[in-house]
């Protein structure tokens, strides 16, 4: 009986990785959770101008964003985990896109919808930011000037390739935690979107 109850305790003070082959559980855990998050996206609208309506036509009855699990646009970035930034973004409302983003919980990805929210678009001048890359990491483009729902409905089942394969995780990860973006000290005063990087 005592050689029974040392086998038993050799036994509980194994690890997971010593009782199944090698790589056995971690990779099958990593690729369901990758199912998992890329099934299960909350959006938190960000919509700025006309790419905005057709953000919202992508959500209702004829293109059904449900059918991608992502039916409940959310309010609140607390309750959010992928940003579609629909539209221009001004010099003011920069800071305003950011804090949003630094609220959302990790992990969290970004869809740039359109041309004016890609680069800019026709409005060249010092009102616009020229990319919402400058502001928040952003991990697919949507174009388009506006881009059509079947446009974001293809950016959406992009991200989740990417999702579920793991490699946002892994770019991320070789990058510290993110695109390596700080607000910079101008930014945080709501007097510049000029972005320092570490």
């Amino acid at each position: 009986m005592s050689g029974v109850a040392a086998d038993w305790n050799g036994i509980k003070s194994m690890g997971l990785e010593e009782k199944l082959p090698a790589g056995f559980a971690l990779t099958s855990v990593e690729k369901l959770a990758g199912y998992m998050r890329k099934n299960s996206l909350w959006p938190a609208t960000f919509g700025l101008a006309c790419c905005a309506i057709e953000m919202m036509g992508t959500g209702a009855s004829h293109y059904d964003l449900s059918r991608f699990g992502m039916e409940v646009f959310r309010a609140s970035p607390r309750q959010a985990d992928i940003m579609i930034v629909a539209g221009r973004v001004s010099q003011k409302m920069a800071p305003v896109l950011r804090q949003v983003y630094d609220q959302m919980m990790e992990p969290k990805w970004v869809i740039s919808m359109g041309v004016c929210a890609s680069s800019g678009g026709m409005f060249n001048n010092y009102a616009i930011v020229q990319g919402v890359d400058q502001i928040v990491p952003v991990d697919v483009y949507a174009p388009g000037c506006p881009p059509t729902p079947e446009t974001l409905i293809h950016a959406i089942e992009t991200l989740h390739q990417l999702i579920e394969d793991g490699e946002i995780m892994r770019r991320r990860a070789a990058n510290n935690g993110g695109a390596g973006v700080e607000l910079s000290s101008e930014l945080a005063a709501h007097t510049s979107v000029t972005i320092g990087t570490k």
